[in-house]
């Protein structure tokens, strides 16, 4: 049995609470050596290939009111005669001839009989958006009590004398416009604009917002099927409500670290968990081992085994308080108790120990609540809470943002799966079907599998990184509904139906079963420990209460999907292994270029480039069982780039897919196994790296025990 040594980077604590590295080579960090991009229902990669926006989608909502009022509108007032009456045609006949007259009327405006009829107001206020383009409408309050009236004045193209030299609104004594009336946002085209997002550096959220900011829009107008890494560069699918994809591509020019595009209109907006999961292309630098046959080894049994499908440890934070142990305590119903694991000053917090000391020691709310970050969402919450209702301890557990407080509780039912997939490896081992392991039904009609958002990785709270908690989706609890759930017999272990990809284990709530085997015990077990019980609640708070909650099943071992990887070798740390999709894009318009000039020129076309990529030195590539290793035009390479100087290094670089309810960081901790590991032969030998930034702060926190039976996983 050979160990794995990984090469932990030195971490330090950033300004934003979350962490970041020093390398023992700083200039080895790019975001580059982790890209993440979004796998759609369809199972399509999802890539950024353009940033212009196409013509059907740039369709100016900016009316020429000239052209229109300078023609007869008598057919459109006869229409509308039909639909609204004669008095109302005739007011909007006489509006109209004054301002074809030149009047100056454009501060004014109509208001036409009151209506309690919502359908008929919208019938009128979709009128003027189709047959009269150069007035809006809106509506607004009529005479009588409860009466509505449509209002009609002209377009002023979309600015609603809100224009630099209009009077403020105050001073004229008005409301703002409605925004439906003033919008002629094309009929024909999907009420939402879907586009790829871009991002470097930044997590979805906040790349939205400053998007949204742009816009002049709330950051709500946008739905996402998933949160993407931080620390990464990443590409997923965003759509919006009633935008032009023209305003979201000037963007560009704007945006630092972020870029839109390849637009197009749909019906529906997306929503969390509408995506089958994540491509990773992962560059795992400074490789070194007894040789590179061991390498390669290692990362073809990646292919061919998978990994245990741990939940990662973004799950339990990274502070010296674990989410799971906040979720214990509010499954015991110690209310208390949990306030001050949220509050109280935690080991290793540089930024925020004082300020939780000075409140643990004086109980000043107010001065608290002043020092306190932005960004620690529960703690304000609570503090905030606690000043209006001292002491009571379970409202203001209730008053953090329900996404974040249920995590707690999530990440308790994660912390028992991580143990009993543990237990499972260790007494069963992996190659094998037990009696009394669970399988999904292969006896009846199976449905595609479907993912529940029950249990998210949120990223609305910094106090532990959780800023870049997500690197596959929102839907980390997943669920196959109307696929029955069979324990295994001894009928099924002769028949050889199941194999160990089949076999599942619970994620405890009240409508899932728990295995046979002696496996079943360790979730009771544990939780009996933590003083919890799996069957009945300590307490009447329903949503801290695991027996009412649903549940769910997870696969026990995950295979990386269209596993590639590459062997690379490289001088120069600061030049990108891999392109991302920008990369692409900016290569595709110089070769267009370089065509372009050449053809003025008369010169012939270059060959085209190969799809292989060689930077600062040669490129091995390893699908399937095929290598080829180029070493002495990679030395030819690495001495053009570097002067001959710079010594040679190795990189992995490793692609792979996996379902939105898998961690890529526990593929990579399975490619660096530990002499320790139950896997017995098929573990895999020595090699130390520099991790992609991504994982630093997950293999910085192994001494907490969240990832349960540490020795199968990491010394």
């Amino acid at each position: 049995m050979v160990s794995i040594v990984v090469t932990i980077m030195m971490v330090a604590i950033d300004g934003g609470g979350g962490y970041d590295v020093t390398l023992l080579d700083a200039s080895s960090l790019r975001y580059s050596d982790f890209i993440v991009n979004e796998v759609d229902l369809d199972e399509n990669v999802v890539h950024l290939t353009s940033l212009e926006a196409p013509n059907e989608c740039s369709e100016t909502k900016d009316v020429n009111i000239s052209d229109q009022l300078n023609r007869s509108s008598v057919t459109e007032i006869e229409s509308f005669r039909s639909l609204a009456g004669n008095s109302d045609a005739d007011k909007l006949k006489v509006f109209i001839d004054e301002l074809n007259s030149g009047v100056d009327v454009s501060d004014e405006s109509i208001v036409l009989s009151p209506s309690a009829d919502k359908s008929h107001r919208t019938a009128i206020h979709n009128f003027f958006k189709e047959k009269l383009k150069f007035l809006v409408t809106d509506t607004i309050d009529g005479i009588e009590d409860q009466s509505k009236c449509v209002r009609v004045r002209l377009n002023k193209g979309g600015n609603n004398g809100r224009g630099r030299n209009s009077r403020k609104r105050k001073e004229r004594d008005d409301k703002r416009y409605d925004s439906r009336g003033s919008d002629s946002y094309p009929g024909h085209l999907g009420k939402f604009l879907r586009f790829h997002l871009f991002k470097e550096n930044k997590d979805t959220q906040e790349a939205l917002n400053v998007i949204a900011k742009m816009l002049g829009i709330q950051s709500r107008s946008f739905g996402f099927a998933g949160t993407k890494d931080k620390r990464a560069v990443s590409t997923q699918r965003v759509t919006v409500f009633k935008q032009q994809a023209s305003k979201l591509a000037a963007l560009n020019k704007r945006l630092i670290g972020i870029k839109v595009g390849d637009f197009c209109h749909v019906k529906e907006g997306l929503l969390l968990g509408q995506l089958y999961g994540n491509r990773f292309t992962i560059t795992l630098r400074g490789v070194s081992a007894e040789s590179e046959d061991i390498i390669k080894a290692s990362a073809v049994a990646l292919g061919k085994h998978g990994f245990i499908n741990y939940f990662g440890l973004q799950r339990f934070g990274s502070s010296s308080v674990p989410t799971h142990l906040i979720g214990a305590a509010l499954l015991r119903g110690e209310w208390k108790a949990a306030v001050s694991l949220i509050l109280d000053p935690r080991e290793g917090d540089i930024l925020c120990y004082t300020v939780r000391e000075y409140y643990k020691e004086s109980g000043d709310v107010d001065g608290t609540l002043r020092q306190l970050p932005r960004y620690l969402v529960a703690e304000k919450a609570i503090l905030q809470c606690l000043k209006r209702s001292p002491g009571n301890y379970l409202q203001a557990l209730k008053a953090i943002p329900r996404t974040l407080r249920m995590m707690y509780v999530h990440s308790y039912q994660s912390y028992l799966w991580n143990h009993a997939a543990s237990m499972r490896v260790q007494k069963h081992g992996f190659d094998q079907v037990v009696l009394g392991d669970l399988v999904y039904s292969k006896e009846q009609h199976i449905v595609k599998e479907t993912f529940v958002a029950e249990c998210e990785d949120v990223n609305v709270n910094n106090m532990d990184d959780y800023s870049n908690l997500d690197e596959t989706s929102e839907t980390d609890l997943p669920e196959e509904r109307n696929i029955p759930v069979k324990v295994i017999n001894e009928e099924d272990l002769k028949s050889g139906t199941y194999t160990i990809d089949d076999v599942l284990l619970p994620l405890p709530g009240s409508r899932v079963i728990y295995p046979s085997n002696d496996i079943g015990e360790v979730y009771r077990d544990l939780a009996q420990k933590d003083g919890i019980s799996l069957t009945e609640t300590a307490h009447k708070i329903k949503e801290f209460s695991i027996t009412n909650m649903t549940g769910a099943y997870r696969r026990v071992f995950q295979k990386p999907k269209d596993f590639e990887w590459e062997l690379l070798s490289y001088t120069d740390g600061t030049v990108p292994l891999a392109d991302t999709d920008l990369d692409v894009i900016a290569k595709s318009v110089k070769k267009s270029k370089v065509r372009e000039e050449d053809s003025a020129n008369g010169s012939e076309e270059l060959p085209a480039e190969s799809s292989a990529i060689s930077v600062g030195g040669d490129m091995v590539t390893g699908k399937g069982h095929e290598e080829k290793i180029n070493s002495e035009s990679g030395m030819q390479s690495e001495k053009s780039h570097s002067g001959g100087n710079a010594e040679s290094q190795m990189a992995l670089k490793l692609s792979f897919t996996l379902p939105a309810s898998c961690y890529a960081t526990m593929a990579v901790r399975e490619l660096l196994k530990t002499s320790t590991s139950v896997l017995g032969e098929h573990c895999f030998p020595v090699i130390n790296v520099m991790l992609p930034s991504q994982f630093y702060a997950d293999m910085h926190q192994h001494h907490h025990s969240n990832l349960p039976v540490e020795e199968i996983l990491f010394t």
